[in-house]
């Protein structure tokens, strides 16, 4: 088959060699963008008059035939083509005739696979973003249910301080509100137009960037075309802010595979989210927890990969350039697949209150408790550190917790202790007592809710 741009060549490449270069196998996943760019490319050039009105009519419907063929899936691509740009333009002119072979006129596929690649990661961030907002929301639901349920917080993997669940699901709930928030800023970069920049210097028609960019809905466009072409830090920064929203997700699932462990027991996976053994029938694997912190690796390595690629290529355009499209689709579909999945493990985890409260009831976690009372009172804090600091070696010793040993054993310890410090040392009342703003304390808990709710509204 004779290539669309082989009037220099006078042989032909094996078919393993065009296979081994083609890169339609992936990016077919840009048929809509790059019809839709085309469509606004050819409206370009017919308000500019460097094809007729007739002529840009004609390659219009043209392209829009393809595009409704394209949703119903009925386009076969060809492997001798190349790409996504040369196989539709093959497609167009088989479908009106040589004056499809117009539609290029004005631009490159390097400005046009930057292009698609814009059009394409625009949509896919406003759809993670929705996907964030609504796993927020499932945390938000669990988090009102568990305001006044005592968990131990840990530092270190060692028992720290109790804490209300609640608080310590919104601290997710945040991560991701960061995520939201690069991800959004993300767009402004991700929102310009390349298209018309050619394959580096522009072009000597007189078409009108700002016009295409305007039809394709971008907010600007690059003003360099050897730039324009160029440019792989708008996906570079998708991969790395996807990096991070999948490494805020691993964090979740390490806790939610060690909570629902027979050690831990804090919490149940609902049955959809679990499998079982095929060898022992006790067995519920919280598996799509696990697979979720497996993707994470994933995701690393097409950011770490598209570094890689992009560290020595000289300006402008390089066919090296071609290997940027595989992990931004792998790291779409990984992102959005494991935020839905996230969403349905959190709406329906079962948490186990008397799990946790026996918890903190059975462990050291009040200790500092303990020594705020005792600075309260005037004590230095290092000195009242110390203090707690052999009373629960005393306990250690005795086999027994704080809240076990009798007054006087307390007052030999320091007389600033009296019968309150028993009130003191309930998990409920250390967890009341933190009112700091963004503390533990059930009240600050609630007013954070308050707050996430009023800001949904606004």
């Amino acid at each position: 088959m004779k290539k669309l741009w082989g009037g220099r060549f006078t042989k032909s490449a094996e078919a393993w060699v065009d296979e081994f270069g083609a890169s339609i196998s992936f990016d077919q996943e840009l048929v809509k963008e790059d019809i839709e760019g085309s469509i606004a490319h050819v409206t370009m050039l017919g308000k500019c008059g460097i094809v007729s009105s007739e002529e840009a009519n004609t390659i219009k419907s043209g392209l829009l035939t393809l595009l409704e063929k394209a949703k119903n899936d009925e386009l076969e691509f060809s492997v001798a083509n190349e790409d996504i740009h040369l196989n539709i333009e093959k497609m167009l002119i088989d479908e009106i005739g040589q004056v499809g072979g117009k539609l290029h006129t004005g631009r490159s596929r390097n400005d046009q696979v930057a292009t698609d690649m814009h059009l394409y990661l625009r949509q896919q961030v406003d759809e993670i973003i929705n996907l964030v907002e609504e796993l927020q929301d499932a945390i938000v639901e669990q988090a009102e249910q568990h305001v006044e349920t005592i968990a131990p917080g840990y530092t270190h993997l060692q028992r720290a301080q109790p804490i209300s669940f609640a608080h310590h699901l919104l601290a997710y709930y945040w991560m991701l509100e960061r995520d939201k928030e690069r991800l959004t800023d993300s767009l402004k970069r991700i929102n310009i137009s390349p298209l018309g920049a050619g394959a580096l210097a522009g072009t000597t028609f007189p078409i009108d960037r700002y016009y295409s960019a305007e039809l394709l809905g971008f907010e600007k466009i690059y003003e360099n075309s050897i730039d324009a072409v160029s440019d792989r830090d708008f996906i570079i920064e998708f991969l790395s802010n996807s990096s991070m929203v999948m490494m805020h997700l691993s964090r979740f699932c390490e806790e939610l595979i060690l909570w629902s462990s027979q050690e831990f027991n804090f919490i149940e996976m609902d049955d959809t989210f679990a499998t079982g053994s095929s060898i022992m029938p006790q067995k519920k694997n919280p598996d799509m927890a696990e697979l979720i912190r497996g993707k994470t690796g994933r995701v690393y390595g097409n950011l770490f990969g598209l570094l890689t690629v992009l560290k020595g290529t000289p300006l402008a355009y390089n066919k090296d350039m071609q290997e940027d499209k595989e992990g931004m689709f792998d790291t779409v579909k990984t992102v959005k697949g494991s935020l839905k999945i996230f969403a349905g493990m959190v709406s329906t985890m079962k948490v186990k209150k008397e799990v946790m409260a026996t918890a903190v009831k059975k462990d050291f976690s009040n200790a500092t408790e303990l020594a705020d009372y005792l600075a309260s009172k005037g004590l230095p804090f290092r000195e009242a550190h110390e203090v707690v600091g052999k009373l629960v070696l005393i306990c250690i010793e005795r086999g027994v917790f704080l809240s076990d040993l009798p007054l006087e054993v307390l007052k030999e310890a320091s007389s600033l202790f009296e019968d309150d410090i028993y009130e003191v040392l309930k998990p409920e009342t250390a967890v009341a007592r933190r009112k700091s703003a963004g503390g533990t304390g059930f009240d600050e808990v609630r007013k954070v809710l308050a707050k996430i709710k009023q800001t949904k509204k606004s």
